[in-house]
């Protein structure tokens, strides 16, 4: 029987990550840029619990992965009311029109 070792999973998240990264590079509005911070989120969350079940690390991996999942659900909030509120005043989320922004 082939089990899953910790090379697969960290694998895994590199492809997660860079998948975000590249989301985060290519897309053009606001919602493709939040997916793409929580594809590189997830990423680092499943280093930190793969790390934590084959190393000496204990659940202290699983609790930081906790505080991530955490971060991830404030920042998506705070992401999103920011969105809406560019949206009402722009009738887009076109990030390139943020410029206009600056003070």
């Amino acid at each position: 029987m082939d089990t899953v070792g910790l090379n697969s999973y960290l694998l895994v998240a590199a492809i997660l990550f860079v998948c975000g990264v590249v989301c985060m590079a290519v897309k053009r509005n606001g919602i493709g840029v939040l997916m793409g911070v929580e594809l590189v989120l997830n990423g680092a969350n499943l280093n930190l619990v793969a790390f934590s079940r084959y190393t000496i690390l204990g659940l202290d991996g699983q609790v930081l992965a906790l505080f991530v999942i955490v971060l991830a659900a404030a920042e998506a909030a705070i992401a999103l009311a920011i969105a809406l509120n560019f949206y009402n005043n722009h009738l887009t989320i076109d990030i390139d029109r943020g410029s206009e922004l600056q003070g």
